[in-house]
């Protein structure tokens, strides 16, 4: 499938076609949900959205998982590594021999997306070195822009839109902020043995509860209604998000409309988990049953031959009429006189 994928983009260099590949290996084991949801986008187009996620997680990883012995210098560095590869590549200075930089660089050109949307990733990747926290919601959001809005924002030209771009951008932004903000919730137990919360200082306090309360939850296994009700919050700011994404569903090209549906969906329903898990995030990870990632899939797939039926149709209405023998006699009878 992989090499039908790549056939299909037109991406025939070796290089290039082994650096998208990683990518795709690189969604296809760390992003399941987004992975599932990429498989029903158009052939040509999925390339591009393994390299902009194998890219992202590159980077990601580099933050989170070198190896409990490195040191936040030796992250910072290894960023610092990772941008100035980008940059160099971006701006035509030269290949990477970074796999996932290579295919994101190729991806950038493709489809002329803003080389401001990296700067921004690369920024708020940084700031997970030194900052543990965010006060506000708002604090939250400005470095969510980086880390999840941007993203959005980079798959737009990949997927199409029916509407001049500025116009579905705020939701494919809101629709990034929705995916990290429900993995935030997912992962709170995990994060916070990484020293890091990623939920709001100011609606934790508002249900009593503290970054020592949810280490002793944690800690002990042990339930608290304080947490809970904070958790219930969380989960209705996201809710709301997503609230905030959905009209730009609608503004996508129809044949990547039924993939970022999918996506939408899948993800929504790791709320709906955690919920029916009784907001136990800080002692196991919810996961949503595989029976309902297939029933959802499989509606996304309908969706898809829907949708591509309804383009052949509409190709087939334009194209120009098949003359007739009649015609052809006719128009060689007028030539002939």
């Amino acid at each position: 499938m992989t090499q039908r994928e790549l056939d299909a983009a037109g991406i025939t260099d070796p290089s290039l076609r082994a650096a998208y590949t990683r990518c795709r290996l690189l969604n296809a084991r760390h992003g399941r949900t987004y992975f599932l949801a990429t498989r029903l986008l158009p052939a040509d187009r999925r390339p591009a959205v393994h390299a902009l996620y194998g890219f992202a997680r590159w980077a990601d990883d580099i933050v989170d998982d070198m190896g409990t012995d490195a040191t936040a210098a030796e992250r910072a560095a290894a960023l610092a590594r990772l941008e100035e590869r980008l940059r160099q590549a971006l701006t035509g200075a030269g290949p990477s021999a970074e796999p996932v930089v290579l295919a994101l660089a190729d991806t950038a050109a493709r489809y002329a997306i803003d080389p401001a949307h990296f700067t921004d990733f690369m920024a708020s990747m940084r700031s997970d070195l030194t900052v543990t926290d965010y006060a506000t919601y708002d604090d939250l959001r400005a470095y969510m822009h980086g880390s999840a809005a941007v993203i959005g924002l980079q798959m737009l030209p990949v997927l199409g839109t029916v509407t001049a771009r500025a116009r579905a951008a705020p939701h494919a932004a809101a629709l990034g902020v929705a995916f990290q903000l429900t993995n935030f919730l997912r992962d709170v137990g995990e994060d916070l043995d990484r020293g890091r919360i990623y939920l709001p200082a100011d609606l934790l306090a508002a249900h009593g509860v503290q970054r020592d309360l949810l280490l002793w939850s944690r800690r002990t296994g042990r339930h608290d209604p304080r947490i809970t009700a904070a958790l219930r919050a969380a989960e209705d700011l996201t809710r709301a998000v997503y609230r905030e994404a959905a009209p730009g569903l609608a503004m996508l090209d129809p044949v990547s409309r039924p993939c970022i549906r999918t996506a939408y969906v899948l993800y929504r329903t790791i709320l709906d988990a955690i919920a029916a898990d009784g907001y136990a995030v800080l002692h196991r990870r919810a996961v949503v049953r595989r029976r309902r990632r297939a029933v959802v899939a499989a509606d996304g797939l309908a969706r898809v031959l829907a949708a591509r039926l309804k383009a052949r149709g509409a190709a087939a209405h334009r194209a120009p009429p098949v003359p007739s023998p009649n015609d052809v006699r006719s128009r060689s009878a007028k030539e002939a006189g």
